[in-house]
């Protein structure tokens, strides 16, 4: 069973390769994951860059994680359970639904009045949401990569908190 694989020049610019050999058009709902995902990339760098210190170690971390999370959704591989900033996943969703109880800081809505550092972890907290869903629409069986981008929306969470509890001097805002 020989693959038979287009020339470059054959293959139809609104199709792209899903995995080996197979042509999807560019609409399939695995490819706008992947974009979905590499736009998240690019805004973690962009992010990233402007920062130093632990927040800017920490979104490293993240980053990693979503490359990682593309190479197992591409590759088909199994996504191996790992701690994501020193925490498991079971402390993520902890720590990010009861803030209070570990960080005094609880649960708040970002306003114009929030530095910048928030804001920009919010935005990039709800781009890890908007991936989360399009992984839901085009892989729901893979319910380990999606738990995983669940829990990095919880971890962006937390480090928000992190960042509102140190702007507040250490007193809940």
């Amino acid at each position: 069973n020989v693959e038979i694989r287009p020339k470059p020049s054959e293959k139809p610019e609104q199709m792209t390769f899903l995995r080996g050999g197979e042509l999807v058009p560019k609409t399939h709902p695995v490819i706008a994951f992947r974009g979905l995902l590499d736009q998240l990339q690019a805004e973690l760098l962009v992010v990233g860059s402007k920062l130093d210190g632990q927040l800017r170690s920490d979104l490293a971390e993240v980053l990693t994680v979503t490359r990682q999370i593309m190479r197992c959704q591409v590759l088909e591989e199994p996504w191996e359970e790992r701690s994501i900033c020193g925490m498991t996943a079971a402390e993520l969703r902890q720590r990010s639904h009861e803030p209070q109880k570990f960080y005094g800081q609880g649960h708040f809505m970002p306003d114009f009045s929030d530095k910048p550092e928030i804001l920009e972890l919010n935005r990039l907290r709800t781009l890890v949401r908007k991936t989360e869903l399009a992984g839901c629409r085009a892989m729901p069986e893979r319910e380990d990569l999606l738990q995983v981008l669940n829990r990095l929306s919880s971890l962006l969470w937390i480090l928000i908190i992190r960042e509102k509890r140190g702007m507040c001097g250490g007193a809940e805002c």
